[in-house]
């Protein structure tokens, strides 16, 4: 796969601080890509970076195979960086339009309600922004980023102040962008149970650096085991020896892929009834929590 975005020992710093401390990073065209790290780990600065606003202090970056700030690549690009703010008396359909506009388009009527409804502002259109929720701005702040129909979108914490409906509605948004429209979506969130329910691959930086890169599926596949609800029990631990653990009113073998055929038929044959098998592994916010030393609150990952 072609990179969408590279950067090369990328740096920035602001006095002693060092927001991005070389940072080498390649994220493939297509599919979702989400980029996390705790407060300070130099998300925003990045995406900063990428989409011009602040020059760094050494490196390189390219975007869409065209060096930072050149303006076909830019062209091709959306963007949503923080909660946006917009006039508050005009109506959602007339930001959209307006900034449509902004961007060099000619008004559309067809193309603004259709991204609308494909951010779920289709019964809002018409009111007047200074009325909407938090998560509702961010709505129109995605529809915004699409609205010229971008080749990569980079979206920063896309579902803040959203209920979980409305969470769930943005992460079918992104999934479909991706694969139905055949964007590349770039993200950053805290919400770690939703950026493993979306995400194809992630990064993970801490300090400016990249500490952890690679598919959501192998990152979480660290430390699989396999979980059997079975009866009896005590049966079932003379089968596993060591390689089982009791968890509840089950056990845990430390196994694996390969070898659960043959455990499951020697605890057949030895009458041990099995109600449920399922694979288990470690879940993306231990692997963050391991790789930053940041315990995240309640709030972050739900």
């Amino acid at each position: 796969m072609s990179a969408v975005i590279e950067t090369r020992d990328l740096t920035k710093t602001y006095g002693a601080v060092r927001a991005l401390d070389g940072l080498s990073l390649s994220i493939p065209r297509g599919g979702v890509y989400g980029v996390l790290g705790p407060n300070g780990a130099g998300k925003s600065t990045l995406f900063r970076t990428l989409l011009g606003l602040i020059r760094p202090t050494s490196g390189a970056a390219m975007v869409m195979g065209g060096h930072v700030g050149d303006v076909a690549a830019t062209r091709r690009m959306g963007s949503m960086i923080e909660t946006p703010r917009f006039p508050p008396y005009m109506t959602a359909r007339q930001v959209l339009t307006w900034l449509s506009i902004a961007h060099g388009q000619k008004a559309d009527a067809a193309r603004v309600s259709r991204w609308l409804e494909r951010v779920g502002l289709a019964d809002a259109a018409d009111r007047k922004v200074r009325g909407f929720s938090v998560g509702m701005m961010q709505r129109l702040g995605v529809a915004i980023a699409l609205i010229t129909e971008p080749e990569l979108i980079i979206l920063d914490e896309p579902t803040s102040g959203m209920d979980p409906p409305g969470i769930q509605e943005m992460r079918a948004l992104i999934r479909s962008l991706a694969d139905t429209d055949g964007l590349t979506v770039v993200l950053a969130s805290h919400q770690l149970l939703e950026v493993q329910r979306v995400c194809d691959r992630v990064a993970i930086l801490n300090k400016g650096r990249l500490v952890r890169e690679g598919a959501v599926s192998e990152l979480t596949s660290t430390g699989e085991r396999l979980r059997l609800n079975v009866s009896p029990l005590a049966t079932a631990m003379g089968v596993l020896g060591e390689k089982g653990t009791l968890e509840g009113d089950a056990v845990v073998a430390a196994i694996k892929r390969p070898e659960a055929p043959a455990l499951i038929r020697a605890l057949v044959e030895k009458g041990v009834e099995i109600t449920e098998a399922r694979w288990i592994g470690a879940d993306l916010e231990s692997v963050f929590m391991t790789e930053t030393g940041v315990v995240q609150t309640p709030e972050a990952v739900i």
